[in-house]
Parts: C-alpha cells; sequence; structure tokens
C-alpha cells in the first residue's frame, strides 16, 4: 500500500482531481480511482507516465517507495 498512498499524496500535492489526472492521461476518472483503491495494477510505463503528469521522476518515486519500505520495517 506504500506506493498507492504516495501516488496519491503526490496527486493531491499537484492539485490535480482524480477526474483532472485521468483526462491527463487519456483514461476514464475510473482508471485514477481504480490505481488509488488497489484495483488496478499499473505496468512500468503506465507508473511513468502518472509520474510525469503528477511532476515526479520515477527515479524519485521509487527512492521514496524504498524510503517508506525501509522505515515501515524499523
Amino acid at each position: 500500500m506504500a506506493l498507492l498512498d504516495l501516488l496519491k499524496k503526490h496527486r493531491k500535492a499537484s492539485g490535480l482531481t482524480q477526474v483532472e489526472c485521468s483526462k491527463a492521461l487519456n483514461r476514464p476518472q475510473s482508471f485514477i480511482s481504480d490505481v488509488e483503491n488497489g484495483t488496478r495494477r499499473l505496468d512500468i510505463v503506465q507508473l511513468r507516465d502518472l509520474c510525469l503528469v503528477l511532476g515526479i521522476s520515477l527515479p524519485e518515486l521509487a527512492q521514496e517507495l524504498e524510503n517508506a519500505i525501509t522505515t515501515a520495517r524499523q
């Protein structure tokens, strides 16, 4: 769930609604909703595209994810 939490955090921080984010990806609003709820998985290309919309690079997101996972295990 750490990845889903990070994606939602970055979407909100970017000031985008689910609708706006989905439109930027040429997807229906339900796409982002399903991603954030964990009912839809993203492949690496989709994740990269979402990162671009959210204003974060894929390596930055990966590092944040690694930090969150490491912290949760301690």
